[in-house]
C-alpha cells in the first residue's frame, strides 16, 4: 500500500472501472480500491439471491419456490447497452468482449390508452403496427428516411432544417406527424424521459433516433444487448483490463481519508497506511463534501416509467422466474405509487424490492485539486449519458480529448495471457 501512484480509483462501479482500465493500457500505475467486497458498486448485481433479500431487510430470506440462490444475479440499476452506442466501442476497442457474452434483448414496447404495443423494429413491422394510421406510416416513413441521411457536416442533408436553431418541434410539424407518434418517436426512440427536448435545437434528437435506428440495424429484434449473469460484468471486465495491463486491486479496503496539500490531491489513507498519488477518481460516495444532488428542474410533469425485463434467458434468474425493475425519476413523496401503473402490468408479483437513490454530480471539474468524481447513474435505459461522464472526466484528467484509439489494447503486450 505505500507506495506512488499515477492514479488511485476509489470505487469499482462501471464509470470507474473503465477509466482504470484506459489509465491502465496508457501506461498509468494505478491502484484501485473499494470498501465493498464485491465489485460495482451502484452498478453491481447481487448475487446470490439471499444477498439482495440481506441488502433490503428482508431476513426471512428468499423462499424455495425462488430455486437455488446462485441462480440469480440482480442488477442495482436498470439498464441495457445500446448495440451502435458508445459502451460497445469501448468494449470492442478494449477487447473485453472476450470476458463477456451478450444477448440481444427481444423486443421493446411502449405503453399506450392502456394496451401494449411492440415498437415496430422493420419496415413491415412498421406498416403492420397498430400505433399509427396508414397515412401517419408514410408521412413517417419519410420522416424516418430524412433521419437517417442527415449529416450535420453536410448542409444538402439538411432539406431546409438548421440543426443549430430549428425546434424539435418544427421538425414534426415540418413532416406533419400527429401527437401519438410524436409521442412515440420523443420516448420510445429518441428515450427522452421527458417533454422538454421539443423546444430545443433538432440536432441531438436526430442523432438519438439515428442511435436508436443503427443500433436496430445491427441485430433486427431490438437495438438493445444484455450481458449474460447481469451488468455487474461489465466493471469485472474492465476490471480485469486494468489489472492485466499492471492495475492493483484491493476489494473490503476501507478509505479512512484524502490527504489534500495546497489544495490538491496527494494520496489516500487506509487502516494507517498511505497510498501517494497524483490524480484521485472516485464515485460521489467517497466525497460527499464535494458533490451536490442534481436537481429535478421538472415541475407538474410526469416523467416516463420504464419497465426492462429479464430472465433465466440472461442467466440471471432461476428457471421460469423473470426478473422485471420498472424505474423512473421521483417527483412526489409516495415514490412507490408513482411506479403503482407498471406494476400493475406486472402481477403477479412473488416479491418487491423498492430502492431510491439520489443522483449526485461533483461541484467542480476537478482540475484544481485532482480529484474527477463521476455523476451517479441516472433513470437513463441505456449507458451513453455515462459514457459522456467517462469521456469528460478523462479530457479533464488527460487534458486532452477522448480517443477511442487510446484505449486500443496494445498489441504484443498481453502480460500473462494466452492469445485466443
Amino acid at each position: 500500500m505505500d507506495e506512488e501512484y499515477d492514479v488511485i480509483v476509489l470505487g469499482t462501479g462501471l464509470t470507474e472501472c473503465i477509466l482504470s482500465g484506459i489509465m491502465s493500457v496508457n501506461g498509468k500505475k494505478v491502484l484501485h480500491m473499494d470498501r465493498n467486497p464485491y465489485y460495482g458498486g451502484e452498478s453491481s448485481s447481487i448475487t446470490p439471491l439471499e444477498e439482495l433479500y440481506k441488502r433490503f431487510q428482508l431476513l426471512e430470506g428468499p423462499p424455495e419456490s425462488m430455486g437455488r440462490g446462485r441462480d440469480w444475479n440482480v442488477d442495482l440499476i436498470p439498464k441495457f447497452l445500446m448495440a451502435n452506442g458508445q459502451l460497445v466501442k469501448m468494449l470492442l476497442y478494449t477487447e473485453v468482449t472476450r470476458y463477456l457474452d451478450f444477448k440481444v434483448v427481444e423486443g421493446s414496447f411502449v405503453y399506450k390508452g392502456g394496451k401494449i404495443y411492440k415498437v415496430p423494429s422493420t419496415e413491415t413491422e412498421a406498416l403492420a403496427s397498430n400505433l399509427m394510421g396508414m397515412f401517419e406510416k408514410r408521412r413517417f416513413r419519410k420522416f424516418l428516411v430524412f433521419v437517417a441521411n442527415f449529416d450535420e457536416n453536410d448542409p444538402k442533408t439538411f432539406e431546409g432544417v438548421d440543426p443549430q436553431t430549428t425546434s424539435m418541434r418544427d421538425v414534426y410539424r415540418k413532416f406533419d406527424l400527429g401527437q401519438d407518434v410524436i409521442d412515440f418517436t420523443g420516448h420510445a426512440l429518441a428515450l427522452y424521459r421527458t417533454d422538454d427536448y421539443l423546444d430545443q435545437p433538432c440536432l441531438e434528437t436526430i442523432n438519438r433516433i439515428k442511435l436508436y435506428s443503427e443500433s436496430l440495424a445491427r441485430y433486427g429484434k431490438s437495438p438493445y444487448l444484455y450481458p449474460l449473469y447481469g451488468l455487474g460484468e461489465l466493471p469485472q471486465g474492465f476490471a480485469r483490463l486494468s489489472a492485466i495491463y499492471g492495475g492493483t486491486y484491493m476489494l473490503n479496503k476501507p478509505v479512512d481519508d484524502i490527504i489534500m496539500e495546497n489544495g490538491k490531491v496527494v494520496g489516500v489513507k487506509s487502516e494507517g497506511e498511505v497510498a501517494r498519488c497524483k490524480q484521485l477518481i472516485c464515485d460521489p460516495s467517497y466525497i460527499p463534501d464535494r458533490v451536490r444532488k442534481a436537481g429535478q428542474n421538472q415541475v407538474n410533469r410526469k416523467s416516463d416509467i420504464y419497465v426492462c425485463m429479464i430472465s433465466y434467458a440472461h442467466n440471471v434468474a432461476a428457471q421460469g422466474k423473470y426478473i422485471a425493475i420498472a424505474s423512473t425519476t421521483v417527483e412526489t413523496t409516495d415514490p412507490e405509487k408513482e411506479v403503482e401503473p407498471a406494476l400493475e402490468l406486472l402481477e403477479p408479483i412473488d416479491q418487491k424490492f423498492v430502492a431510491i437513490s439520489d443522483l449526485y454530480e461533483p461541484i467542480d471539474d476537478g482540475c484544481e485539486s485532482q480529484v474527477f468524481c463521476s455523476c451517479s447513474y441516472d433513470a437513463t435505459t441505456h449507458f451513453e449519458t455515462t459514457c459522456n461522464d467517462i469521456k469528460d472526466i478523462y479530457k479533464r484528467m488527460a487534458g486532452m480529448a477522448f480517443d477511442f484509439e487510446n484505449m486500443k489494447r496494445k498489441q504484443n503486450d498481453v502480460f500473462g495471457e494466452a492469445e485466443q
